[in-house]
């Protein structure tokens, strides 16, 4: 009789502690996860300019700038901070289609840009000066917003 209630309370301690440390685990999760909420409200992104030169079989030197990355996927209803660094290309005039938003970005600098976006869609960086191939083009870039 004695050793079955030994075995209950050892039992009932083991059960104490594991409900004990899956409180505890728990717990420390949900705190751990809405404080990186707070810190996480504004969304970052990195974009480069790059250039391609090849030349023909003739030895003509063909060439086309672009955005890097090519496409981005950005949270509707977030604040958006967009850093282009100029690499290539002594500027880069630019719009984003469907917005109000134009800069330039030129060869060594970062270009800084706040960003909130509303409305779900796809949003077109384009660069002004690289708008079509006879302007080693087209230099533009997919915002996604979703």
């Amino acid at each position: 009789m004695l050793i079955i209630i030994k075995k209950k309370w050892f039992f009932l301690a083991i059960a104490v502690l594991f409900i004990g440390f899956s409180w505890y685990i728990f717990n420390s999760r949900a705190v751990t996860e809405a404080g990186s909420q707070s810190v996480a409200e504004e969304f970052e992104i990195h974009m480069v300019t790059s250039e391609i030169k090849a030349k023909t079989e003739d030895g003509k030197v063909i060439e086309s700038y672009r955005w890097d990355p090519g496409t981005i996927y950005v949270p509707k209803d977030k604040k958006v901070k967009l850093t282009i660094y100029g690499v290539n290309g002594k500027e880069h005039p630019f719009i984003i289609e469907g917005t109000d938003v134009k800069g330039t970005v030129k060869k060594g600098e970062e270009t800084v840009l706040d960003l909130h976006f509303t409305e779900e869609g796809v949003y077109r960086l384009i660069c002004t000066a690289h708008a079509n191939k006879d302007h080693n083009g087209p230099m533009i870039a997919y915002l996604i917003v979703d």
